[in-house]
């Protein structure tokens, strides 16, 4: 088959591996019809997350046809299905209470070490996602193997094409998440730095959790044009002072809650960003987080700070009084995706939420690193990018 592989910073190709096949009772093999590229696939890209090694594949945003299946597999041959970018087996204490991206048996014995120093527990099992968390090959390929397909692959109904359910996988969840960690109240002022993916799903969602206003914060203006087409006001980070802004515009209390969809690789030209950033090109740290730190200082006391961006290590400058002496709740954590993928598919199908208005550009699998390059440095035009395996290249 041919699929997407990591070969160092800003070195992604696309070239022939052998097909998967059936290893566990519980998996299915899926034949891959879409797939996406994700902000967090960039942190891979731009070499900031340990783990990857030369060759693997990539990918955990996908959606397929069942085309094998183990015999404790509830998936049959033909069906349509999302799979969440969480592998989760639905069995141990975190699964049993909806915790599914905590799985604490998804990611094998033999890798939990890598990450368990790391962060003091073991991670889950992801895939396309370092051997932090298990070295699972990714769904930027033509099959993948999907474990525990008895817990996490959702079935598509007739009706639905590809680009209306692809965002189930990962970006979609992740935005309502985010947007129910905020604990929005009906009314609220609700701030969201990033209007990449994440970040305007979890401004659809907000407003569909009862959000007064929604302040959208971002530098591109086509994403910032996305956001207000949404309903959201918007602040373009390189013109206003963010921080006064947002007391203008939330009364002069503060956002009631924040939501940082940016993550590890805040850009721009702020003293922090710019220490940060060179701290990454140089090796000794990890994490860019500008925009979490300005969303911690802009929130009104007593508000509410929910980060679905990716983090993946240390942090300097963390404002850790002003968490404290505010009286902040901050939550986050990779998403759940399997708890919430019912409820989504339905508000799909009912026309409630759209999840294609987002997509810029559709490319032949083939032109997978032509769509990483312009994902990451065009990010003004190149919105969304689903790659399409037996498409035609041009």
């Amino acid at each position: 088959m041919r699929a997407l592989t990591w070969h160092g910073k800003h070195d992604v190709r696309v070239e022939t591996h052998p097909d998967p096949e059936i290893v566990n009772p519980r998996d299915a093999i899926i034949e891959v019809t879409a797939t996406a590229i994700c902000g967090s696939d960039l942190h891979l890209y731009d070499g900031v997350i340990p783990g990857l090694m030369s060759g693997d594949i990539l990918g955990h945003e996908f959606m397929g046809r069942v085309v094998e299946t183990g015999p404790k597999s509830t998936l049959t041959k033909g069906q349509r299905v999302v799979v969440p970018f969480t592998i989760s087996c639905g069995k141990c204490f975190f699964c049993e209470h909806q915790l599914f991206s905590a799985c604490d048996n998804s990611n094998p014995a033999e890798k939990q070490d890598l990450s368990e120093p790391l962060y003091g527990h073991a991670v889950s099992g992801l895939f396309g996602y370092s051997h932090l968390t298990g070295g699972y090959p990714g769904g930027q390929a033509e099959y993948v193997r999907v474990p525990y397909s008895d817990v996490g692959p959702i079935v598509i109904p007739d009706g639905l094409d590809d680009e209306q359910v692809l965002f189930l996988s990962d970006i979609l969840p992740t935005g309502w998440m985010a947007a129910e960690n905020a604990e929005i109240q009906e009314g609220d002022t609700v701030a969201v730095w990033g209007c990449g993916p994440v970040g305007l799903f979890a401004i659809q969602s907000a407003f569909l959790m009862g959000a007064g206003k929604v302040i959208a914060i971002d530098e591109y203006p086509k994403r910032l044009a996305l956001a207000r087409k949404l309903g959201a006001e918007v602040i373009d980070f390189r013109r206003t002072r963010v921080l006064e802004a947002l007391m203008e515009m939330s009364g002069g209390l503060g956002p009631d809650a924040v939501i940082d969809a940016v993550g590890m690789e805040a850009h721009g030209f702020m003293p922090d960003t710019l220490m940060d950033n060179m701290k990454q090109r140089i090796g000794i740290g990890a994490d860019s987080a500008h925009a979490l730190r300005e969303a911690i200082m802009a929130v009104r006391k007593g508000g509410r700070v929910s980060v679905p961006g990716v983090y993946g290590g240390f942090l300097d400058k963390f404002p850790l009084g002003a968490l404290m002496e505010k009286g902040l709740t901050l939550k986050t954590g990779q998403t759940h995706v399997q708890r919430y993928t019912e409820e989504l598919l339905r508000r799909i199908g009912d026309g409630e939420i759209d999840t294609t208005f987002l997509i810029s550009h559709r490319l032949p699998l083939e032109e997978a690193a032509r769509g990483y390059e312009n994902f990451r440095y065009n990010q003004n035009e190149w919105t969304k990018v689903v790659l399409k395996p037996g498409m035609a290249v041009a």
